[in-house]
């Protein structure tokens, strides 16, 4: 198949430290090429891939994310793209966007099918974009809980789950004495809960993670003050081989999530380093963690303490199979391709007049 990826505008792919969905975009990029297919990535400024690649703005907006200046153009400039290689005969099967709104809005536009990940969650903002929007793509969820969280009339084509290519990831059997807790220090990602938590149970913490633009008091306030560089160590964004040692040494990764979290990529990656996971049943956390197999799930600080206690019943073994059955970007793009198959079959044809799409060949060149 031809597949035009099209990634957020404001990080490279893949992401230099924090970006999850970038890594998503990358992995599913990779495995589409490995499989044989024809793949164009649009994405920001200084990204890699093994896709053909296409970077339309001049540079990066990581302070900037959600900025509609940059989405809007960023989309449009695709969109200018996918016109030219239907003008020269060489359409796109599908277009899969990761990037936001600003696609889903204007997918009946495109002259090929979008198929949309849903990276975030429900809120009224993004229902009401979704209710008026939402008919003109596939839209897929990452969870079953995502799915249960969409309000009508939003209607919801298909569930495929983040990918993580397991092999990446070393198995560790033998475990350092600390627990981790790594993402952005947001209150509804709980770093403060697992302060307390790591706390009462004796336990030494690592946290990991940027402190974003609106969370800089929640930080100074909440966090630091426990920071200590022993019991409790904040080592800040992390990438590569240190973001992934961590992980793979870490006895447990903590998720106290307050929200009804979509997916949650670290409980990921951390089991496919054969360390288990601890969290509170919110959200897809109550499909990735299977209690008593590669982690447990808690309703509170106390229970996620006392549940530091009973690591040693679980097998770092099963909580990396728990991964390669379910996650692996192997099964994970099957799944996808499958998605675009039925989105290319349900399609209807395309208009045969490229419309402006001469002229833009000649102002952009001749490959797409």
């Amino acid at each position: 198949m031809r597949i035009a990826l099209l990634a957020p505008p404001w990080l490279p792919v893949p992401p230099h430290g924090y970006g999850g969905i970038e890594s998503v975009v990358d992995l599913l990029a990779r495995q589409l090429v490995a499989e044989g297919h024809d793949v164009t990535l649009f994405a920001a400024p200084g990204s890699r891939s093994t896709a053909r690649l296409r970077t339309l703005l001049a540079e990066t907006h990581p302070d900037e994310i959600g900025a509609s200046m940059y989405e809007s153009d960023h989309v449009a400039r695709a969109r200018e793209w996918v016109e030219v290689a239907r003008a020269i005969g060489r359409p796109f099967d599908v277009i899969h966007d990761h990037s936001g709104f600003t696609a889903v809005a204007f997918a009946n536009l495109f002259g090929a099918p979008v198929v949309h990940t849903l990276h975030g969650p429900f809120t009224a903002r993004t229902s009401e974009i979704y209710a008026r929007h939402g008919h003109k793509a596939t839209l897929v969820a990452i969870s079953q809980a995502q799915v249960r969280s969409a309000p009508a009339p939003i209607r919801i084509d298909a569930v495929v789950p983040n990918p993580v290519m397991v092999e990446h990831w070393p198995l560790r059997v033998r475990k350092e004495d600390y627990v981790l807790w790594m993402g952005r220090m947001d209150p509804v990602k709980g770093p403060d809960v697992a302060v307390a938590a790591a706390r009462r149970a004796g336990r030494r913490l690592v946290l990991a993670g940027p402190v974003q633009p609106g969370q800089e008091t929640f930080f100074r306030e909440r966090i630091a003050p426990h920071v200590d560089g022993d019991r409790v160590r904040y080592v800040g964004e992390v990438a590569g081989t240190r973001r992934i040692d961590l992980f793979a040494n870490a006895a447990a990764l903590l998720m106290p999530v307050r929200w009804a979290e979509p997916f949650g990529m670290v409980m990921v990656e951390a089991l496919a380093c054969g360390t288990p996971v601890v969290a509170f049943a919110q959200g897809a956390t109550q499909e990735v963690v299977l209690p008593g197999v590669n982690g447990f799930l808690v309703a509170d600080e106390v229970e996620m303490a006392d549940a530091l206690g009973g690591l040693d019943q679980l097998d770092p073994l099963a909580c990396r199979a728990s991964v390669q059955e379910r996650y692996d970007v192997s099964v994970v793009t099957s799944a996808y391709v499958d998605v675009y198959r039925r989105a290319r079959a349900a399609a209807s044809p395309p208009d045969p007049d490229p419309g402006p799409a001469a002229e833009l060949m000649l102002a952009l060149g001749p490959e797409a």
